[in-house]
């Protein structure tokens, strides 16, 4: 099945245009979090609280940590587990932000580029001297990377009930429905990514 992508660009293969619209929710459900955490002190952001990373800063630094590591395989960069090294990299909340939000635009702009004969694409990820270096494809590498965002975005919203910083609204992204409701943070992110394009 082909379809055009959000943009009206050229039609575009169905999983391709898929994994660019869940390249877009990704960053949109980060700006949605972040623009929470970023109502917390630098304490409670840090705060122990009940979690499998037990912070906010700890989940938040290991989505980053993970996604670089992903995309690194994905793109061949050869960094592989030394991404890992510094496990808190970005202790403050703005720190953390800016990071993933530049995090995020690499990866949609990676997915944007995407044909079918890219899914298809060898992967090899470094797991260390226990396993070795894993063979995988992009087509199953970019779910794998979309699901593990989601399942600690999730974490990180449970903690943030626990704090008085209330936790956004994060369903409320492909609904035609719901477009109202996010498109300040469409318009928003689409302005940080000219100003990521443009030329310094």
């Amino acid at each position: 099945m082909i379809s055009f992508d959000s943009r009206g660009a050229a039609p575009r293969d169905a999983l391709c245009a898929h994994f660019t619209a869940m390249a877009r929710n990704n960053a949109w459900s980060n700006l949605r979090l972040y623009r929470a955490c970023l109502g917390l002190t630098d304490e409670g952001f840090a705060a122990r609280r009940v979690s499998f990373f037990p912070s906010l800063q700890l989940t938040l630094n290991h989505i980053l940590l993970v996604d670089r590591y992903y995309f690194d395989a994905l793109v061949g960069g050869g960094q592989g587990l030394a991404i890992f090294d510094d496990e808190v990299p970005y202790p403050r909340a703005a720190q953390l932000w800016e990071a993933q939000a530049h995090s995020d635009h690499e990866l949609l702009t990676f997915c944007e580029s995407l044909t079918c004969n890219d899914l298809q694409r060898e992967v090899r990820i470094d797991r260390g001297p226990a396993v070795g270096v894993q063979h995988e494809s992009v087509g199953k590498v970019l779910p794998h990377l979309f699901v593990h965002q989601i399942h600690h975005r999730g974490q990180a919203h449970a903690m943030l009930s626990g704090t008085a910083i209330a936790p956004p609204q994060l369903d409320e992204f492909f609904l035609d429905g719901d477009a109202p409701l996010r498109a300040p943070e469409m318009r928003e992110l689409e302005r940080m990514r000219e100003a990521r394009n443009s030329p310094q």
